[in-house]
């Protein structure tokens, strides 16, 4: 394969090996071999149909290049850091399979918008496998939802106890941060789906091109209406990006929380031993090490947002040699993030819930004190006055050892002679429960509901 920088024709000295080393960027655009060379049959096809090339030229160049992609899919192609990206190897290796004649596939096309198509691209396919596989978790959370509707467990702010709540509605608000998350990147989808093809180097070119055809034929809903725009543009990789980390944000939140539920002191869940593994020293250990890899991916993500982001932040218009820190960590992202919602789904639909340990962790604590004050409220205690008086039965209980469901009749009655025996139906935690019924809220109802339009959602 030659070597000769076929941007060469101006310079009059080489650089050293290790300096093309530090600017090539071959090592990883080569994951965008297959976009580069669709975007290049779509160039050329575009040649071709406005006449701008003849059609012993054109159908020269679409057969080497229809050629380099079975290489390609064959693994064939050897790619090298003196044609430092993935434009240059192709178009050296058509060079040397058709001759001088592949020097006209580039007649109207630059680098610049080369990149951004082939970017723009390798984006687009992968989105669709990203929410595939996040509304894949969605309908396994939907289905352990269901199988928990009525299975109850402390709802906790500030990580204290605070009010039972059902199983169920605590899996259906992971439902709903996913829900965004899907939202987030079908949206993405809009500006990854405009072809820069056509821009040229930034201000277009004199040929009269075909940049809708082009677009079409790339299977790009639209075109960039500006040239400088077209080229400079990586808002759809910031968005790609700040959605990844919100997603990996999500399942680092869920995986914090398995780490805990499946400790010695919750054992509210166990996790298969297909996603765990064990101790090298201490023979009982089953730790939850997927869920912490998981959890420590998120920082890799969010590590690639902030990079980009960076690197943009001062960028004058239109290339700049700058963007070629735009593609390694998206690339990383889409690796990190598709396995880690297939291990994701795995883990959580293999899971074991521990329903009585749940249950038993709400009848042993205080988190049915707002009942007993709501409970007053009905009573005619202006709430804030029945608050206070709540508080000072629980730090009695406290100190005492008695939860408010233990608490003596003649000891309500102090308190109002309108407290009645159901103070003890409502004290229940599964009544508790139940009684939420507020839009959105965790009562049993409420929370079929939330599941009912997940399955609408979800088509299943």
């Amino acid at each position: 394969m030659s070597t000769e920088k076929l941007w060469g024709g101006r310079f009059s000295q080489q650089a050293d090996a290790w300096v093309d080393e530090f600017g090539a960027s071959i090592h990883f655009d080569q994951l965008m071999a297959d976009e580069d060379i669709e975007g290049s049959l779509a160039h050329v096809k575009m040649l071709k149909k406005t006449k701008i090339l003849n059609q012993t030229d054109s159908d020269q160049i679409i057969a080497g290049l229809l050629d380099i992609q079975k290489d390609l899919h064959q693994q064939k192609l050897h790619f090298t850091v003196e044609n430092e990206d993935i434009h240059m190897n192709i178009e050296s290796i058509l060079t040397e399979k058709i001759g001088p004649v592949a020097g006209k596939l580039h007649t109207g096309r630059s680098r610049n918008d080369q990149v951004a198509t082939d970017f723009h691209l390798y984006v687009k396919k992968r989105l669709p496998k990203i929410i595939e596989e996040i509304k894949t978790i969605q309908k396994t959370l939907v289905k352990l939802a269901d199988e928990n509707v009525e299975t109850i467990m402390p709802g906790y702010t500030h990580l204290q106890h605070a009010q039972p709540i059902s199983y169920g509605h605590y899996l259906m608000a992971y439902y709903s941060m996913l829900k965004r998350d899907v939202e987030r990147f079908m949206f993405n989808q809009k500006h990854t789906d405009i072809s820069p093809l056509g821009a040229a180097a930034l201000a277009g070119t004199t040929f009269p091109i075909d940049r809708e055809f082009t677009a079409k034929e790339l299977g790009f809903k639209d075109v960039y209406t500006n040239s400088l725009d077209a080229v400079s543009d990586r808002d759809f990789a910031l968005e790609f990006l700040s959605n990844a980390s919100i997603l990996m944000l999500h399942l680092s939140r869920f995986c914090e929380e398995l780490s805990m539920w499946v400790s010695y002191e919750f054992d509210y869940l166990e996790l298969s031993d297909k996603y765990t593994t064990g101790s090298s020293i201490m023979p009982q250990k089953k730790n939850p090490d997927m869920a912490e890899l998981i959890r420590g991916k998120s920082g890799r993500v969010f590590g690639h947002l902030m990079g980009l982001l960076s690197t943009m932040k001062s960028l004058p218009l239109a290339y700049n040699k700058d963007l070629q820190e735009d593609k390694e960590g998206v690339f990383d992202t889409v690796k990190t993030i598709l396995p880690a919602l297939k291990v994701f789904n795995g883990m959580i639909s293999t899971i074991e819930v521990h329903k009585d340990k749940m249950y038993k962790a709400t009848t042993h604590d205080f988190s049915n004190a707002t009942e007993l004050a709501d409970y007053l409220a009905t009573k005619g205690i202006p709430f804030r006055e029945a608050h206070g008086i709540v508080g000072q039965l629980v730090l009695k209980g406290l100190q005492n050892g008695k939860n408010l469901q233990d608490i003596p009749m003649e000891e309500f009655k102090e308190i109002s002679p309108l407290i009645e025996e159901d103070v003890y139906q409502v004290l229940k935690p599964e009544v508790a429960v139940e009684r939420r019924n507020s839009y959105g809220g965790t009562g049993f109802k409420q929370v079929r509901e939330q599941i009912e339009q997940a399955k609408k959602e979800l088509e299943i």
